[in-house]
């Protein structure tokens, strides 16, 4: 959790109890990028497809800033979402290695777009890659070098 207003934090904890099915309690410290906003950091252990109900649940809230990452397994590939109030959630597999992937309909509705005139390709790429997204949050991030990270394990 990049920025959430005080009053928000016992619902994001509540929030991702409720989809990890364990009680939550987070380290909230104030986060300098946003004065008046508190950030968190905690790692999870779950089934495939938790990364995406993590997002789901806090994706109503207009006012968070987060990312949920989730790391490739043998049977998945791995997830990150991303989120800022002004752009919304932003959502992309991630390979072995970190690196995302785009599906080739995906490239070829981008290359159509910038064909038509609609917008230039390498803006299109752009978004593909997250980087508006990574733009607006990564002031965020660098705010929270240090911070302490809770783990959070559930057997599955």
């Amino acid at each position: 959790m990049h920025s959430a207003p005080r009053a928000l934090c016992p619902h994001v904890e509540w929030a991702v109890a409720g989809v990890l099915g364990t009680r939550v309690s987070l380290d909230w410290i104030r986060q300098p990028a946003a004065p008046g906003t508190w950030r968190s950091e905690f790692s999870w252990q779950a089934e495939v497809g938790t990364a995406s109900k993590l997002a789901s649940a806090l994706r109503g809230w207009h006012l968070l800033r987060f990312e949920v990452t989730a790391e490739p397994c043998p049977t998945a590939e791995g997830e990150r979402y991303s989120c800022t109030p002004e752009l919304g959630i932003f959502h992309a597999v991630t390979g072995i290695h970190g690196d995302i992937l785009i599906p080739e309909d995906r490239l070829r509705a981008a290359l159509t777009r910038s064909q038509q005139g609609e917008t230039d390709l390498e803006s299109e790429i752009a978004k593909l890659l997250g980087k508006p997204w990574d733009d607006e949050l990564e002031p965020f991030r660098y705010a929270g070098e240090g911070a302490p990270v809770r783990w959070l394990h559930q057997v599955v």
